[in-house]
């Protein structure tokens, strides 16, 4: 057994491992960083198959920044876990009936399975040769110049499904002081400030 089979086993049993214990640690804290570890392995998985920007951009985006939140919201949030459990517990039928659907699913999409003729053909045609162009600039290649109208829409739809999230769960609040800042530069210096003659022995 070489050194890249040795890494590729202990990385898909590590992977195997974070995701299982993701789902069954009865501590959110403790899943979360089940789930960083199998975001880590599966980045070691993809630099062993050559794709090391797709590895830093799960190690950067997915662990320094999503993994990272969720465990700062399950922490800092008083999140009463035994009412959730509760509540899961009445809808536990439907969801392993979901289950089962999805397993048969994909059964019947791998048992019918048949890897076509012309798909490495398919595969070399759209990417560069990898022992001349690094994996990281074959994708810059292919986004950038190749598709960056799509790259470009892509960004557009994710900016505008930003803004109407933030929109649709804006609330305006009457009971809730905001900052006018247009009133406090055009306010009177004479009326903004009140002189008290306060007498000896005498509280405000």
């Amino acid at each position: 057994m070489t050194v890249a089979d040795f890494a590729f086993y202990l990385f898909a049993l590590s992977t195997i491992t974070g995701g299982l214990f993701t789902v069954i640690s009865r501590n959110p804290v403790h899943s979360v960083l089940w789930l960083i570890l199998a975001f880590l392995s599966s980045a070691g998985l993809f630099v062993l198959l050559g794709a090391e920007f797709v590895a830093m951009l799960l190690i950067i985006v997915y662990v320094g920044a999503v993994a990272v939140l969720f465990l700062f919201v399950v922490m800092m949030l008083d999140v009463d876990f035994a009412e959730l459990k509760a509540e899961m517990a009445r809808y536990l039928p439907l969801a392993l009936l979901i289950g089962v659907v999805l397993l048969m699913q994909l059964g019947i999409a791998f048992g019918v399975w048949e890897f076509a003729d012309e798909a490495a053909n398919l595969r070399v045609a759209v990417a560069p040769d990898a022992a001349e162009v690094e994996n990281t600039r074959a994708l810059g290649l292919l986004l950038y110049d190749d598709y960056i109208l799509l790259f470009q829409l892509a960004g557009l739809i994710l900016l505008v499904a930003m803004v109407g999230a933030i929109v649709l769960t804006l609330r305006h609040r009457v009971d809730v002081k905001r900052q006018d800042v247009l009133a406090q530069m055009y306010r009177d210096p004479a009326k903004a400030m009140e002189l008290k003659d306060v007498k000896p022995g005498q509280g405000l």
